[in-house]
Order: structure tokens, then sequence, then C-alpha cells
């Protein structure tokens, strides 16, 4: 037996060295079984099931529950502990050499928040390693419960993210591709520096006119903002409503990947209206381009789309993280340098049973559909309900209501805002109050993906062009052979190629939840492939 600050070190009766903690009290607590530790955590590995593909321990102690698992298990494991003496002693007492050899391990010491959300972020791929589990080594966790309790919480924040991605990437992923490639193909007729000029223009006022109830009473002051040469943003929702009301916008901007999105432009003098600048996602519908004379496409956060921007052409990045066009016209005018932005019709909710305002796309759509069965109020009703209210957060009857999607978009907004440079306004209106507390942290369009322009050879391709060397490194990926971990076995290279092609493989998970790793991965580099041959 060896002492030291924080263990102790014991055989166990099958001869495994076992560490024992040594509390704040002076009492030493093992941390495995003194009888058969492998037994016991071949025991605790047994719960894990097969289609767990990520596993998340909580203390390292002597190991054998990581080694089991890697053992037994197809999954990758990580395990996250705290106090760097603690685990140096433990480094010099017990042999680790069968972990640190292995790929599918990873190791945190005193992780910050960044490195926890980066773990998951970067690492948990639902697609590929279905489901994720923690699991704490309870004698070990007990001495430093906060730190862990903390860690678990931000892991757990994480992993809702990474899931709630996963869910559009599974609903939208083969439309995103589909969209994306046959928009780079068309661009070849069309390159338009809309937003470069926007940024040389010294564009200081912004108004963005969003598609809310409270619009309708706005309206007025959005049209003395124009009189005074104001610069105005329409999110695709809102333009009917702005040119009902004689009001043109200097652009408009559309992030849907639906063809739905195309009513939104199915309003007033369709011809008279295609000078208007529209800025669009390069995963929009393709159709989409025909409703302007003067277009542009920007780069969301998809990684077909980031791919585009370091290797094809320098596509302007616009964050659309907020999930909804209110939010990515915030920041298109970040992007081109306003300082002072206005939003009107931002209501985030519904007013007074009220989805939208008077001249969107929604009045058409429905009074076109209407029927005996099916009337215009019915139609709006079921609207309107289809997502349940939640509760005021001050329990104060409002004159508006709101759904979970809808606070959530209110929430991020919040916080791109609070982190922004501009001074940031709200038009008064009815919807749920936006509330800025300005902060210091700089919003994401300013900080992340600066260095993901890559003026090489490429950049001078055409977009067929681009589209078959894109498919030949498609094809020319490795065979998955039996790699759970496939993404650890590339290059940096085949792993961006790779990477463009995970929303396309949570698409054909979910239509195909049978598919085993190497299936799927297999199964996503034939059809995207497929896609692009049948484009070209």
């Amino acid at each position: 037996m060896s002492g030291n600050n924080y263990y102790i070190f014991s055989k166990s009766r099958c001869g495994d060295t076992v560490p024992s903690i040594i509390t704040l009290s002076g009492e030493t607590k093992p941390l495995h079984s003194m009888i058969d530790p492998k037994r016991e955590a071949q025991r605790l590995v047994s719960t894990i099931t097969e289609d767990t593909g990520f596993v998340v321990f909580f203390g390292i102690g002597g190991g054998f529950a990581p080694n089991a698992a890697l053992e037994h298990t197809k999954a990758q494991v990580i395990v996250i502990d705290f106090n760097k003496d603690g685990i140096e002693e433990l480094f010099s007492n017990i042999d680790y050499s069968l972990l640190r050899a292995n790929d599918r391990f990873k190791f945190l010491i005193d992780p910050s928040k960044e490195d926890l959300i980066t773990l998951i972020l970067e690492n948990y791929k639902p697609a590929l390693h279905g489901g994720i589990k923690t699991i704490p080594l309870r004698t070990r966790t007990e001495q430093d419960r906060e730190k862990f309790e903390l860690a678990a919480v931000i892991l757990q924040e994480a992993i809702d993210t990474v899931s709630s991605d996963y869910s559009v990437q599974a609903h939208f992923g083969k439309r995103w591709f589909s969209n994306i490639i046959r928009n780079v193909k068309a661009s070849d007729k069309h390159g338009s520096s809309l937003l470069e000029d926007y940024k040389s223009g010294n564009i200081t006022d912004t108004a963005i006119a969003a598609a809310g109830p409270s619009l309708d009473s706005q309206i007025h002051k959005l049209k003395e903002f124009k009189s005074n040469n104001g610069f105005i943003i329409s999110t695709d929702t809102a333009l009917g409503a702005l040119l009902h009301n004689n009001i043109t916008p200097d652009a408009v901007l559309s992030i849907d990947c639906q063809h739905i999105s195309l009513y939104h432009f199915m309003c007033g003098n369709i011809l008279k209206n295609r000078d208007i600048p529209l800025i669009m996602d390069i995963a929009s519908p393709p159709l989409l381009a025909n409703f302007s004379k003067n277009y542009a496409f920007f780069s969301s956060g998809h990684p077909l789309a980031l791919y585009l921007r370091k290797y094809w052409r320098p596509l302007s990045l616009l964050d659309t993280s907020g999930g909804n066009v209110t939010y990515a016209c915030l920041s298109l005018a970040e992007n081109i340098g306003s300082k002072r932005i206005t939003l009107f019709g931002a209501d985030f909710s519904y007013v007074g049973c009220r989805s939208y305002a008077r001249g969107t796309y929604i009045y058409r759509y429905f009074y076109e559909r209407q029927n005996r069965l099916s009337s215009l109020e019915k139609q709006f009703s079921a609207f309107l309900y289809r997502s349940p209210f939640l509760k005021n957060e001050n329990d104060e009857k409002k004159n508006y209501s709101e759904t979970s999607s809808l606070r959530f978009y209110r929430k991020k907004l919040e916080d791109k805002s609070s982190s922004m440079d501009a001074e940031i306004n709200f038009a008064t209106g009815f919807g749920a109050p936006v509330n800025i507390k300005k902060n210091s942290q700089k919003s994401v369009s300013n900080c992340q993906f600066t260095a993901q322009i890559n003026n090489n050879k490429t950049v001078n391709m055409s977009g067929s062009e681009f589209l078959e060397q894109y498919r030949n490194d498609i094809l020319a990926l490795p065979e998955a052979d039996g790699k759970e971990n496939y993404s650890l076995y590339l290059n940096d290279k085949d792993r961006e190629i790779f990477t463009t092609l995970l929303p396309s493989a949570a698409a054909i998970k979910k239509r195909n939840s049978n598919l085993r790793h190497n299936d799927l991965i297999e199964e996503v580099k034939r059809y995207c492939a497929g896609e692009i041959d049948k484009l070209l």
C-alpha cells in the first residue's frame, strides 16, 4: 500500500490495483470493488445498449469501467475528471496504457465549460453514434459534487443542442443537399456582389421588417423611416405586407429550404417587384431565384455551405442559428455595418389571436383553399392552435400568446442583440417584450468562421466543374470497413468531405433506422453522388 495527498492504493482479492479516495474528514473510500473490480465494471457496462455509440464517464478511478466499455462495446468513450494533482497521482500508480492506446478514448482533465461544449458539438454525431449515455463513478463524484453536477448540466445542454439540430437535419437533410447543389450549378449564370456593395455603401440606419401582427400599427413609422432614406431589410414573410402598403424594401432575406417559402413572393405584381434585391441561403429552393433579377446567395452553418465557402466561392456568412428569418436579418444588418437597427413587427408571439400582419402570404394561402368543410376561420384557428401555448413568464394576463418555438426564437434574438455593437431598438408593439442586456461577448457572426474563406484555385471553377470534383471526392472516401468511429480514420480533407454528408445521413437514418453504421456511410455516399449525377 502506498499513500499520498489524495489517494491510497490497495490490491483487490483478484490482484488489481484499486484507488481509495481520501475524503476531507480523513476517511478512505475505495472507488471500486475490493473483490473483483473488473467484473463490477463489466456489470456496469452491460447496461449500455447496443445503439449507444457515445459514453461519458465521470471520474476515471482505476480505469476499469472505461476499459470494459472499450472492450465490450463499439462506443466512443470519454472520461471527465477534475483535480490535476490527484490525477497525476493516479497515473503514477496505475497503468492506463490500454486506455491511452485506444483511438476511441478521450480524457478531459479539469475541462472548462467551452471544453465540454466543444467535446459534444465536435464529436457527437447522432446519425453515426446513435444514443449517448453518461455514467458517474459515484464515490469519486461525491467528493467534487458541484464540479461534476455543473459538468453534467453543461453536457446535457450541449447534447440538447445537438439533438435539436439532428432532428432538423433528419427532416431537411436531403432537401438541403438537393437545393444546394442545384443552386451551385445555377449560380454559374449569376455572380452578384450584393452584400459587398452594401458593405461599401456606408449604411448606418437599418430597419428590419418582421411579419408579426404589430406591423399593421407600425407601418406608418416604417413609411416615415423609408422617406428619410433609411435602409429596409424585409423578412420574406413580411414582403407581402410591405408591398400591400406601398413600401418597397431595399432587400429581402429568405432562409427557408421549403417550397412553401415561394408563397411569400407571390404577392402584388410579381414582375413589377423583381427589381427588389433578394438575399437567400444557398440551401433555398432553386426556384426562388426566379423572383428577383438581382439576387445573392449566402452561407449559413450547413457544413456543405461552409465547404463551398472555403473551396469554391467566398460566400458571405450570415448567422442563422436563431432558427428564424428575423434573427438572420439582424445578422445581415450587422454584416453590412449598420450602427442603428430598428425592428418592426418582431412580436415573437400571437397577438390578439392573430399570427401575421395583413398582406402576408397566409391570408391568400388560406383564402384559396377554403371550402364548405374548411372555412377561412377554421384554417386560421387550426394554424394558430397547432402548438400549445405557454404560460406568460410573469403569470400576468397579456394580449399575446407564446409557444415554445416562438419563445426560443425571442430568447435567441435577445442573446444576439445583447452581444452586438450596434444600437438595437424595437418599434412599440403588442407582442412579447424583447429584453436586451448588453454584454461584452461578441456575436457568432463576428467571431466564428472568419478563417473559412480559402482563395485557392478551386474558387475559379464553374459550378458544374466544382460539383464534378466534389462528387469524385465523395466516391473516393475510404470504405467504412468496420470502423465504428469512421471519421477518426480520415485525413483532414476527407473528414471535411464526410462532414458535408452528415445532414443527409441523418435524413437517411430517419427513414431507415435499421441501417448499421457501415451501411449508412456507404448509403449516404451513394445517395449524394447519385444526386449530383442526376443534376450533371
